[in-house]
This record gives structure tokens, sequence and C-alpha cells, in this order.
């Protein structure tokens, strides 16, 4: 019987039970698709991180309940924290890991984490039949697609925070969910937004790194800045601190440890 070390980890946060939490696994050898599905299911949170140690750095991969996802913010920000937080990462190093996306890196900067991820432009686009009713939503200011996620630009903050979507019914939209957005009435975020994924198990996501991938990329083009503090307004919340450079985001976010133990293989 092999142990495997597992944590569990709320990441765009510093305080316990909020942000978003992940599952990290560390492997002791490469592991079927349907073994780490198998544990994702078990582990029952928006996703579970898998690493394996690979040339100068690891193979990682993520999983929600229900598929394999290409890019995952959250759970990389949780992987490179249980990294430099048990010391299998010294504080100047950088983290690499090789992944559906390519290469993405992670550094620790004066107690918060920086994630370098591909940039994902945003393109207008027609709303799929019957997604604004899915949202409730009828006057948007916006509606366009990233890969396969939709992004909708809502009139206000108050709009975002209050939307109360048809799960079922958005859940029979093609694509692999929706976030909403808005600029910010808190003079200390540029925007918010939240993200829905009913699609992949997951109805609300707490908070979305890899979607701010495609918000700097559109509040940019509105905003005429590089830079910005975001806040993703679920339930438990989150901030996050993004920088465009060229055809990269840094994402910049702090993550705590919440439990720690074994998985019994």
């Amino acid at each position: 019987m092999s142990n495997l070390p597992l944590y569990q980890v709320d990441a765009f946060t510093d305080q316990p039970f909020h942000g978003n939490p992940a599952k990290v696994c560390l492997l002791d050898r490469p592991r079927p698709a349907e073994w780490m599905q198998a544990v994702a299911s078990e582990m029952n949170l928006s996703e579970t991180a898998f690493l394996l140690p690979e040339a100068d750095g690891y193979r990682l991969r993520w999983f929600t309940p229900g598929v394999e996802v290409p890019l995952c913010g959250h759970a990389t920000l949780a992987s490179a924290h249980v990294l430099f937080s048990t010391g299998r990462l010294q504080p100047d190093d950088t983290a690499h890991f090789y992944t559906l996306s390519g290469l993405l890196t992670a550094r620790s900067l004066e107690g918060w984490l920086e994630l370098n991820f591909p940039l994902k432009p945003v393109s207008p686009a027609e709303p799929a039949p019957g997604l604004l009713e899915s949202l409730g939503v009828t006057n948007p200011r916006f509606v366009g697609i990233s890969d396969t996620e939709y992004l909708v630009e809502l009139n206000s903050d108050a709009e975002v925070r209050a939307c109360q979507p048809d799960f079922a019914r958005l859940k029979q939209i093609p694509g692999s969910g929706v976030c909403i957005t808005s600029r910010s009435s808190d003079p200390q975020y540029d925007f918010v937004s939240r993200v829905f994924a009913p699609q992949e198990l997951i109805d609300e996501d707490p908070v979305t790194g890899s979607t701010h991938c495609r918000l700097a990329a559109y509040w940019s083009g509105l905003l005429g800045k590089t830079s910005f503090s975001a806040y993703q307004a679920s339930a438990r919340g989150g901030v996050l601190r993004v920088d465009i450079e060229g055809e990269r985001v840094r994402l910049r976010g702090q993550a705590v440890t919440i439990s720690q133990g074994e998985l019994l293989v």
C-alpha cells in the first residue's frame, strides 16, 4: 500500500474557509487518468490537483469531480503553496509546472504567490440560446466567448452579486461555463466577477484564476490599463492581483493550508 501526501488548501485568500478550496495530491509515480478522476470525484471539491516530479519541476494535472480541465488557477496556486510551505521548494526557487496548457511557473513574493499564465483574448459572440435566460439577465453590456467559456458584462456589481442562475437550465448550454462581470463600485477593486460551470459539475466556482486570464484581456481593452485588483464575489470571496505582460498574465494571490493527511492507495 502507498500513502500519498494529500493537502487541502484555500486559495486566493489569507483566511481559512474563504477563497477557493483545492486538494493537492503528491504522486509517487504516474497514475491513470481514470484513477485521478475517481479520486477527484471522491474529494468532491471544484478541483483536485495531482503533482508528479518531472525534469526540473512537476507534471501538474487538474480534475473537477466530473472532468479533467486544461487550465486551473486556484489549484495551481494551491500546488505552489504546498511546495513552498513544506520546503520542497525554497523561497527563492521558481516552480515549473508542465501542464495541458504548456509550461506554467510560480514564485513566492513577499507573502504572495505569483503565477505566470497565458493571456486569453475574448471575442464578441451571440449568446447561446437560453444563456441569458438561464442567468436571469435581460440587458447585458457585452457578451463574448474565450475558448469555450462565455463572458457576460452586466451593468453593475450589484447585479453581479444578485444573480441567481437557473443551474439546471445553464447546464444545458454548450461550453465550459460562463463568467459574469462588471466594474467595481468599491474603489479598491477594478472589477468583480462570478463564475458558473454546472457543465463541469461546479454550479459556482468560488475563485477562478484561469478566468482572470480572460478578464484581464477584456478589462484591459475597456479600462486602458494592464494592472488590476480584482474581487470574485462568490459567497466565499477571493482577491487577485492581475498584471498583463505581453501575451502572459501574472496572477498573484495568497493561500492557507486547511488540512493535511494521506491518501491510502
